[in-house]
């Protein structure tokens, strides 16, 4: 396996940026997710390693070796697609080893390797069966059985899971991690939903716009973010955002102004003037129970089992969400008292920077 660098790489369509200077490692046998909003160029860039879109300026490497103008197939790495791609007259034996196939393997060499991919993927009972006779997993599961023959350096995805059905993805998803752990392979992941990027990788990297706007592990990401756009990504549901006013405390403190005139004291200086507050659904207490206490009427209540999860309006018709236990009761128009955590929470500046980051453990 290999490791994956890129240096300052861009890419533009005539006069159009969509990748706009983008520096990044992933280290060999790391499982690293690429998440971001639609448009925000994960894709391309997934592409761009593969070779499958040139590089405009910039460098890449694979392993060590520069691979910034080396065509797809000697670049040592296999894609899986959104699309299953499956011949539909082959079996799933045949589609498996089709790639061997096309580049001269001997018939020893491909019935060996596929048999250790079904092995893997559990495919095995249904190697004599075409596409036409599986499921929608079963078929995402041949797609990357296909990838696992060629021995690359590095595998690709590019939102494999997509088009399974919720309960098929979550299998999906276990099985996947499974085979990185089998594989210790290097895998780039392309997906937009973030709670299946949080679950899965080592490292995730969010992009916007073209830009890098953070690399970590998942929760580097969800405990410090670096900026509104990150901390608003990251978790579901999405942090909560309320204008404030700070001001500098004691023993390098920072007294902040929530709306309604409550004020509370976070750890950590550096924050002066109109800023942001940000909190987690999960860190607000519906019981009322917290450093400070703010109120609000529930204009929205969903009710899913395991927990509850209350949108609230606060007097100055601002909105937070807050997560409660599976028991609560409080019902659209009820009046809530929500607790919030100092430690919990989160001051970017006028730019969006974080100056303040919530750590509970504290």
């Amino acid at each position: 396996m290999a490791d994956v660098r890129l240096h300052d790489v861009k890419k533009q369509f005539g006069a159009l940026s969509i990748i706009k200077g983008v520096d990044l490692e992933v280290r060999d046998g790391e499982f690293c997710v690429f998440v971001g909003p639609s448009g925000c160029g994960k894709s391309t860039l997934l592409r761009m390693i593969a070779g499958l879109e040139d590089i405009t300026s910039g460098a890449l490497s694979i392993g060590g070796r520069d691979m910034t103008t080396v065509g797809p197939s000697e670049r040592g790495v296999a894609m899986v697609f959104q699309s299953y791609a499956l011949y539909p007259h082959m079996t799933v034996a045949e589609n498996i080893g089709f790639g061997l196939r096309m580049t001269g393997h001997s018939k020893q060499t491909i019935a060996e390797r596929t048999a250790v991919a079904a092995r893997m993927l559990q495919l095995e009972p249904m190697l004599q069966r075409k596409p036409g006779q599986l499921s929608g997993g079963q078929r995402q599961r041949v797609a990357i059985g296909r990838a696992i023959v060629r021995n690359p350096d590095v595998f690709l995805f590019d939102e494999p899971l997509s088009n399974l059905d919720a309960a098929l993805r979550v299998q999906m998803r276990g099985e996947l991690s499974k085979l990185h752990h089998d594989l210790k392979a290097t895998m780039i992941y392309v997906m937009h939903d973030q709670v299946e990027a949080m679950t899965m990788a080592d490292k995730i990297v969010v992009l916007s716009a073209g830009k890098i706007e953070q690399v970590g592990t998942p929760l580097e990401l969800y405990h410090r973010p670096n900026n509104l756009f990150v901390a608003g990504f990251i978790g579901s549901p999405k942090m909560n955002f309320l204008k404030v006013t700070a001001a500098p405390a004691d023993d390098g403190a920072t007294n902040v102004t929530l709306p309604g005139g409550v004020s509370l004291t976070v750890a950590g200086g550096g924050a002066a003037g109109d800023m942001t507050l940000g909190l987690r659904p999960e860190h607000i207490d519906a019981t009322g129970k917290g450093d400070v206490v703010i109120e609000g009427k529930v204009r929205l209540a969903e009710y899913l089992g395991s927990e509850t999860l209350f949108f609230v309006t606060l007097a100055d018709g601002s909105e937070v969400a807050a997560k409660a236990d599976g028991l609560a009761s409080a019902k659209p128009g009820d009046t809530l008292r929500l607790g919030i955590n100092a430690k919990a929470c989160h001051l970017f500046n006028k730019d969006g920077i974080a100056v303040i980051n919530g750590d509970l453990s504290r």
